[in-house]
């Protein structure tokens, strides 16, 4: 497990002195020495076998290779450093010399460079020990593992062998099923009826949830014994599987023509026809417990007989929800127990004398909301505490140390759980280990977790792939693998937020600690005085912070700060000072009474390597940025939540910005000497920009700003907008091609003479029908004032997906011209939409519409559905519409309608949906819900 923060610091490295070679002169000999000697560890540590990163003198010598990864960043960093300051104060002292380069000359890198030579001379003196001492304590060179040595050569041939794990069995018991049995009968279900070929069927879930258990009670039950009559088998698989061992195991219970010793003495093809032949013709049931990897499937899949008649199944247990789609099979996600059943879970494993104890209830509370519904750590706890007297005194000894004893003790469960972590490929361990830096029981919000992956280093480039697309497959990757769930999805189907078990996060803390990769504040232990080696700090807090002396540790590189909700009043957070090196900043406080002070003003232009800076959850007060942000030039996300936010003119000389996410911000328009100084600034320089969120204000005005020239640009949201501007905006985002997603809303409040000067502009070539070129864009939000949609298709998005409609004031009936765009799957008719009485969806159209949403649409009296329309609707909302008071005609024909929500509408379309009599109306009324969402609490 040591090995990823490692790797994750000499790729680092290696992509920094390839980017910065031409700043080292004449020192570029020793750091390229230095890059292939990391090269060549970080592939040894990549191929070391796991048992190995166990062993004590392995850790140790992973820990100074790690450190002497760390002074090798440090040198790094601070030379670039020294550099950008030396150029910036050469800039300062010729600024009214705007014409002329910007340049330094060997005389002014010359004292840099000479101390640049001697400090990574150190360190790689510093590698060479190390690597002496590993080969003098009898620990193989890195070296041997270059294509074609002996030692490549022996581990290919050791790595045919099955790796000697010890097996984990699962420590959730068969007598202790509790809460499983609609499961036990959904699966008994998939095995015994169903399709009559031969069929895959999963049991999907992260590790501690009893698939084992689940698969077991099952696979012994008489029933399913009866079933399968031509044989069962089950094969334990784990991560170092071998395909003849699983061959022979599936033999050794179904082939009886064969004696054991003939069965080992076969090969590997021949063993495989002997079960191929055992089991053909006859109804079967194969069990492989525990897959890891997806060729355990596609190595046994040809053994095992596909006969169209017999209705024999494959049973698989996996925590990679991956695997069980690459096996085609009908898998079933297990899920964490309720609270009722997480304590009758608990009762039964803590046996019958505790569970009638008077004094277990003061208990049950803080064992069921540690424990979080896993079945693993309900009965680690729950047999813990059997042994104990029936005393408060011992129960809350053990409850004390909760924590330990799930993590630490003879009977950690944190030990199952880190066989997942270990089974992570290296790219996809510190992104697993960051989620740990969110405070517990947080919702995490998808873009924001992908943009510090991205800030922190953790996502490499692949392909043409943007780094977003990239980390994107991360997240999906890790919640296949069960190591993060989702907790909220878009409407489109894309992750919104995920979160962590808190056992998972207790692991991720655990680890990030032993590896180095971050530290929780609370949980550094200063009293021989603070740590130096802390890279990355995180600080949950109630409490009010005026300052922290981890700000003084010059090597912290990423700071995050969330100030945690308390029923006090304000809390006060003062920052005045930030480590030079720091490349992460984000400060969150997730309650409005907080007074911020960020006094970064005179110091803002020495943080060159900060990449993320957020500033969220704070409001009522305006952030100013200084001037000065011009020299944070690998800035690549701003980020200030809903907080209002000057930003200074400078900002468009960021050329690394990906990521401008104000929505309550403006940019400050240039003045005429700053014109005269600097000369005009516009968009030109930011071609990396992904995301831009602003309202337009003043700074759209200017002509230098033009939009057009952000061709990178896949995310523009553009709120407050100007009607008087709207012709020169379209004009912009005409030549945004690569758009995805597009949000434009106009000021609130509209004088009639700009009502209809936006009408009359939508409509026009250059309006709405200029959309017809962005292919790629498949979300649109319009928030501005039209008549009427244009009939004629061909003018509309050709792919578009989703559509939000906010302020624009229909007067004329949309669905008609809606219903006719093949690809729309949600539709959302938002405030002030449609001014319209009536409104129907025609006959055959909205084909593909899933999701339907009406709010506060305020003249709308009739609604009605036609035959043959919307037939794939699956959501339908209508909230806060005070005039509808009859049910929609034809809604009960939907037949894919899995829920309905009526919030706020008036009493007698509710008395509708509750008194009318039949079968229809009993299927209606499951699926309704009155109540709004409840209100989330998103990091």
């Amino acid at each position: 497990m040591a090995e990823s923060s490692i790797s994750f610091f000499v790729e680092k490295l290696v992509a920094l002195v390839s980017q910065q070679a031409s700043l080292f002169g004449v020192v570029e000999g020793q750091v390229r020495q230095l890059r292939n000697e990391l090269e060549w560890i970080r592939q040894f540590l990549e191929y070391a076998d796991a048992e190995r990163r166990y062993d004590k003198m392995f850790k140790l010598w992973v820990n100074q290779i790690r450190d002497a990864a760390f002074d090798a960043e440090d040198v790094i960093d601070e030379f670039v450093f020294k550099l950008e300051r030396k150029r910036q104060q050469r800039f300062n002292n010729l600024k009214f010399l705007n014409f002329l380069p910007v340049c330094m000359g060997l005389p002014d890198k010359l004292p840099l460079l000479n101390k640049l030579s001697e400090r990574i001379s150190a360190v790689n003196i510093t590698v060479d020990k190390i690597l002496i001492n590993k080969g003098r304590y009898g620990m193989e060179d890195p070296r041997a593992y270059e294509a074609g040595s002996s030692f490549s050569s022996a581990s290919a041939a050791s790595s045919s062998e099955p790796w000697k794990e010890k097996r984990v069995i699962s420590s959730v018991e068969e007598s202790n099923i509790v809460g499983m049995k609609n499961d036990v009968e959904a699966l008994k279900q998939k095995l015994l009826e169903g399709e009559m070929e031969r069929a895959v069927v999963a049991i999907v879930g992260m590790g501690g949830l009893g698939k084992t258990t689940l698969a077991k009670k099952i696979y012994d039950g008489s029933d399913v014994q009866r079933h399968f009559d031509g044989g069962r088998a089950w094969v334990s698989v784990s991560q170092g599987f071998s395909i003849r061992e699983l061959l022979l195991g599936i033999a050794h219970c179904v082939v009886t023509t064969l004696e054991k010793k003939q069965k080992h003495e076969l090969g590997n093809h021949e063993l495989g026809q002997e079960v191929y032949k055992s089991l053909q013709g006859k109804r079967y049931l194969i069990v492989l417990d525990d897959v890891w990897n997806t060729d355990v499937w596609r190595g046994l899949s040809s053994y095992l007989p596909a006969e169209t008649n017999k209705r024999s199944r494959v049973l698989i247990t996996t925590r990679n929800e991956q695997i069980a789609v690459d096996a085609r099979s009908d898998y079933y996600k297990l899920q964490v127990l309720d609270k009722d059943k997480s304590w009758e879970l608990f009762l039964n494993k803590v046996g019958s004398a505790a569970a009638t104890w008077a004094g277990l209830e003061e208990f049950r509370e803080g064992i069921v909301a540690k424990c979080k519904g896993l079945p693993l750590a309900i009965v680690v706890l729950g047999g813990l505490l059997s042994l104990k007297d029936l005393r408060l005194d011992s129960w809350r000894k053990v409850l004390k140390s909760m924590d330990w004893h799930l993590s630490e003790g003879p009977h950690s469960c944190l030990g199952i759980l880190a066989l997942s972590y270990n089974n992570l490929p290296s790219y996809l361990k510190p992104c697993f280990l960051y989620c740990g830096v969110f405070p517990e029981d947080s919702e995490i919000k998808a873009s924001k977790l992908i943009i510090l992956w991205i800030a922190e280093g953790f996502v490499q480039k692949r392909g043409k792939e943007t780094l977003e697309e990239t980390a994107e497959d991360y997240l999906s990757e890790l919640i296949q693998r069960s190591m993060i769930q989702v907790a909220d999805t878009s409407l489109d189907g894309r992750v919104k937020s995920c979160r962590m078990h808190d056992l998972l996060r207790d692991l991720a803390i655990s680890e990030g600690k032993e590896e180095k990769l971050f530290e929780v504040d609370e949980n550094i232990d200063v009293i021989n005085g603070l740590p130096t080696s802390v890279r990355r700090l995180v600080i949950n807090t109630h409490h009010q912070i005026t300052s922290s002396p981890h700000l003084h540790n010059s090597n912290l590189r990423s700071l995050i700060l969330n100030i945690l909700p308390t029923s006090e009043g304000g809390d006060v957070i003062l920052i005045q000072k930030c480590p030079k090196l720091l490349r992460v900043l984000h400060v969150n406080a997730m309650q409005t009474r907080s007074f911020f002070c960020l006094d970064l003003s005179r110091k803002m232009r020495e943080l060159i390597h900060l990449k993320y800076l957020c500033l969220s959850g704070f409001c009522g007060m305006t952030i100013r940025l200084p001037p000065s942000i011009e020299g944070l030039v690998n800035l690549q996300t701003l980020d200030s939540g809903e907080r209002f936010i000057c930003i200074p003119h400078t900002i468009c000389k960021l050329q690394q910005m990906r990521h401008l996410i104000c929505p309550f911000g403006t940019i400050l328009r240039q003045s005429m000497r700053e014109r005269w100084l600097y000369g005009h600034l516009d968009f030109e320089k930011m071609t990396n920009l992904q995301k831009l969120d602003l309202p337009s204000d003043d700074w759209l005005k200017d002509v230098n700003l033009n939009l057009g020239k952000l061709t990178s640009l896949k995310q523009l949201k553009l709120g407050h907008i100007d009607p008087r501007s709207l012709e020169e905006l379209f004009q912009y985002v005409s030549q945004l091609t690569g758009l995805q997603n597009l949000k434009l809303m106009t000021k609130e409040i509209l004088s009639v003479k700009e009502v209809e000067y936006c009408r009359t502009m939508l409509l026009s070539p250059i309006g709405l029908k200029s959309f017809s070129r962005h292919k790629w864009l498949c979300k649109l939000f319009l928030g501005v004032p039209v008549r009427g949609l244009p009939a004629e298709t061909t003018h509309y998005l050709p792919n578009l997906i989703q559509l939000k409609l906010y302020q624009t004031r229909l007067e004329e009936d949309p669905m008609p011209v809606l219903g006719r765009l093949p690809n729309l799957r949600i539709l959302i008719l938002l405030w002030n939409s449609y001014v319209g009485e009536k409104m129907k969806c025609p006959q055959g159209g909205f084909l593909a519409l899933e999701f339907l949403q009406m709010q506060e649409l305020n003249q709308l009296e009739d609604f009605s559905i036609e035959e043959t329309t919307t037939p794939n609707l699956k959501t339908l909302k209508i909230e806060l519409c005070d005039k509808i008071t009859r049910f929609p005609d034809g809604l009960l024909r939907l037949e894919k309608l899995q829920r309905l929500n009526l919030y706020e509408v008036p009493q007698e379309l509710m008395n509708v949906v509750s008194d009318t009599p039949g079968e229809d109306w009993n299927r209606i009324r499951l699926i309704t819900s009155y109540a709004p969402p409840p209100p989330k609490n998103l990091w």
